[in-house]
């Protein structure tokens, strides 16, 4: 008997691979710890480096830096820097950023369900 997510992705092996390879692409690019929650935190107004640092809880400053620069070279961020004494660097979405909307709803949605189910087992005596 087949999952539902198996009969979604999966219909010959060959659209199998093809699935898995565009998944490993777009988690090369947004995954780990910290990516989304930069864009998220980019998401009302550009910061500048320390305020999305403070914004960013828990990240160090180097990998702050690393992640804004692979941001940027994946076209998601855009370095700004200003004409002011001193100079100020802000950090903004671009709109190719907005193609992730749809990520991040999904992301919220099962997140929300998927705590919502822990918390039933924790609280369901066995």
């Amino acid at each position: 008997m087949q999952s539902e997510l198996a009969r979604k992705i999966r219909v010959d092996s060959q659209e199998c691979v093809n699935s898995l390879s565009a998944i490993d692409d777009a988690l090369y690019v947004i995954g780990g710890k910290w990516k989304l929650r930069i864009i998220a935190s980019l998401s009302d107004a550009p910061l500048r480096f320390n305020e999305l640092q403070r914004r960013v809880r828990g990240i160090s400053a180097r990998v702050l830096s690393n992640e804004l620069k692979e941001l940027e070279l994946n076209g998601f961020v855009k370095r700004r820097t200003l004409q002011t004494k001193p100079a100020v660097v802000e950090y903004e979405l671009t709109p190719y950023s907005d193609t992730l909307s749809d990520v991040f709803l999904a992301l919220n949605a099962w997140g929300t369900m998927h705590r919502k189910r822990i918390r039933q087992y924790q609280f369901t005596p066995s």
